[in-house]
């Protein structure tokens, strides 16, 4: 690390030290569990789980980080943890200790009895989310676990039910909460630029099925038999997760309940055969079960509602919506587009500056796709900060850097994390729930209530630098 590079992140580190105004505690008023919760720490000790190209990742956005240190890090690819430990010690010039390298599938188990340990990242196979997650928590550790963060209902309830008994912080992985475009939206929303929400759209729409040549190591390894034996929506956060920030979800609105349906599933079976010889597993399943492409409508406690679709097997572009609609007008993106019907006087300067001198309303029967004056005008704080450095430094442009260096301010600064326990829940709900709408013909879905009410006076996320 540069000492530029250093200075800087010391200075955004350090700066800020007491609880921001409006930043709640874990289910709203503070408590003697939240207390201990929201503890300053002066430095971070994290463990890793899981370093393949994610976990890997995540690693060297770590390092760079001041005030985190990389204590341990345990994988069962012998490969992949030999090279991220040489890796992680010639950047820091500490040498993290290594679980492992022997295939022992409970070797995380080791780690966790540690007592040099702060936070665990987890970025392991879905099924293996929940546990290793509550197990970090009753070890001491705060979680920090990969989508999604729960598979099934009562995973869901296991996190929320041990986040409040030990006292720890559980906070899903969801990078696209801290992308620029979404952070944006969310300063927009903030101050009212659309008005009142009514409706948001959003999605994961990826063709992933070149992971199916990943047949005995990486993600296709694991991931291709959800496609073959599982059924509704099994990657919803992405897209939902800023959709849920924008409309308040856990902090003044709730999910009420879900309807949803799936197509027949095809492509995964079509790729099997054009790419595989006809005896390799792919193509010696009986079925392939999960539709191709999901649809489910969420229903909120204000009457709101939420349209989301996934989609990783059909050829087509990757687009996650991230589409709000409001009483002033909506914002879209793929490709960023926004469209608004106001007096000239409401927008901002370096809008007008783009608009013709006689007008006097926005036009709201056209998208205006120069997002430049609108960056301008309600840029993310947060992104303001440190966007420049994380667009070089962070994965997916930028967004994985700023998660993983919101996450560290929040910790060092004993606030609470923007991506509650309950917020993980919730949206990780929707895999589990859309499934059983499927497989009962579209039947509606109640979500339950994670947060046991406190929906009702947790307040909104507060729009900060730090």
């Amino acid at each position: 690390m540069t000492e530029t590079r250093r200075t800087f992140l010391k200075s955004t580190t350090l700066a800020g030290a007491t609880l921001a105004a409006g930043c709640g505690t874990l289910g709203g008023a503070p408590s003697q569990s939240a207390a201990g919760m929201l503890r300053p720490m002066a430095a971070v000790r994290w463990a890793v789980i899981g370093v393949g190209a994610r976990g890997s990742g995540h690693v060297e956005t770590l390092l760079m980080l001041d005030g985190a240190s990389v204590t341990a890090i345990c994988d069962t690819h012998a490969p992949s943890l030999t090279r991220v430990v040489a890796s992680a010690a010639k950047k820091s010039g500490h040498e993290p200790a290594s679980y492992g390298a022997d295939g022992n599938p409970n070797a995380w188990k080791h780690m966790l009895d540690r007592d040099d340990i702060d936070a665990v990242l987890i970025a392991t196979p879905w099924e293996l989310h929940t546990p290793m997650a509550v197990a970090a928590m009753q070890s001491g550790k705060h979680a920090f676990v990969e989508v999604p963060a729960a598979l099934t209902i009562d995973e869901c309830w296991d996190l929320v039910d041990t986040s409040e008994k030990t006292s720890r912080q559980c906070m899903m992985l969801e990078n696209v909460n801290y992308g620029r475009e979404e952070l944006m939206l969310l300063n927009m929303v903030r101050r009212g630029l659309l008005g009142e929400l009514l409706h948001g759209e959003a999605s994961y729409i990826h063709d992933l099925r070149s992971q199916m040549f990943e047949v005995d190591h990486g993600t296709g390894s694991w991931r291709t038999p959800h496609y073959a034996h599982d059924q509704g929506n099994l990657y919803p956060t992405h897209g939902l997760g800023p959709v849920a920030h924008c409309m308040d979800v856990n902090r003044g609105d709730l999910f009420d309940h879900l309807v949803s349906m799936s197509t027949p599933a095809r492509g995964r079976a079509l790729f099997a055969k054009a790419n595989f010889p006809a005896d390799h597993k792919w193509n010696k399943f009986e079925n392939w079960n999960c539709g191709d492409f999901s649809t489910s409508l969420i229903k909120l406690q204000s009457g709101r509602t939420i349209m989301v679709q996934w989609d990783e097997t059909s050829p087509r572009p990757y687009t996650r919506h991230n589409y709000l609609q409001g009483t002033k007008g909506a914002f879209g993106g793929f490709p960023n587009r926004i469209a608004l019907d106001v007096p000239v006087t409401e927008l901002p300067a370096t809008v007008r500056a783009k608009m013709k001198p006689d007008a006097k309303r926005s036009d709201s029967h056209s998208w205006s796709m120069d997002m430049k004056p609108w960056f301008e005008a309600f840029d993310h704080p947060m992104w303001k900060k440190v966007g420049e450095l994380a667009a070089k430094h962070g994965g997916h442009g930028g967004m994985d850097f700023v998660m993983l260096w919101r996450a560290q301010q929040c910790l060092m600064k004993g606030k609470l994390l923007d991506q509650t326990v309950y917020d993980a829940a919730a949206w990780s709900a929707v895999t589990p729930l859309s499934r059983a709408s499927v497989e009962q013909g579209s039947a509606p879905m109640k979500f339950p209530d994670f947060t046991r009410g406190k929906w009702r006076t947790t307040p909104p996320i507060a729009i900060e630098a730090e």
